[in-house]
Parts: C-alpha cells; structure tokens; sequence
C-alpha cells in the first residue's frame, strides 16, 4: 500500500509544486483578418474557420 513512511516536508511539498504551472495560450494570426486567434477556432474577430465563414459578424 502506498501509505507514507515520513512526514513530507513544506519544502519537499512546494519543490513537487513547483511544476504545476499554466502555460500561455499558443496563438496565430487569423489568415483572413490577421488578428491573433487561438489555432483550431472559429476567429472572434471576422468568424472564419478553415478558410470560410462559419459565424455571421454583424
């Protein structure tokens, strides 16, 4: 059974934490309207998706 032989340390625990970052959005440049978008999503700004409109922008 996996049951702990030692106390872990507050240093041990936040040195295991240290990893658990949030990494940045990757983002690219819409090919229509060249905002930046995140890749793989309808464009918030023209609503193009793969090279056609998909989302009516009023």
């Amino acid at each position: 059974m996996g049951v702990p032989k030692r106390r872990v340390s507050k240093a041990r625990k936040n040195k295991r934490r240290s990893q658990w970052k949030i990494a940045a959005p990757k983002l690219v440049s819409c090919p229509h309207c060249h905002q930046l978008m995140i890749p793989h999503r309808v464009c918030k700004n023209c609503g193009y998706y793969d090279g056609r409109q998909v989302v009516n922008m009023e």
